[in-house]
């Protein structure tokens, strides 16, 4: 299953730092596919510990954004359609807070176009 999930400031008429992933549940990697003063990586690794995802880079542990709230279940069941999200300014290293919304949701099995989800 792979979700889109829209991260964007607590106020985003005032804030328009803003960052588009899909996170692909079953392979548990995400992918950047838009994004402005929100900083990410290309690509990372889902961690999913008691309702909240983290973002990882490839091959690392420590989070570069957590997802509240955010907890997709053996049956595939999403428990919320948003919530707070957290993550690290890249200029300043400094903690940011902000909110994250489920855009969309695409049940079907996905073959990946390209090498990054395909193994």
């Amino acid at each position: 299953m792979r979700l889109t999930i829209l991260i964007n400031g607590s106020d985003p008429t005032v804030n328009h730092d803003y960052a588009v992933l899909w996170l692909d549940t079953d392979q548990q990697r995400w992918s950047r596919e838009s994004h402005d003063g929100i900083d990410l990586p290309e690509w990372g690794e889902l961690r999913d510990v008691n309702g909240v995802t983290s973002l990882c880079a490839p091959l690392e542990n420590e989070p570069l954004c957590t997802l509240r709230g955010l907890h997709v279940n053996r049956r595939q069941e999403i428990s919320s359609a948003h919530g707070d999200a957290t993550w690290s300014c890249e200029s300043s290293h400094s903690p940011m807070e902000g909110q994250w919304r489920l855009q969309a949701v695409d049940r079907q099995l996905v073959r990946a176009e390209h090498s990054l989800f395909a193994g």
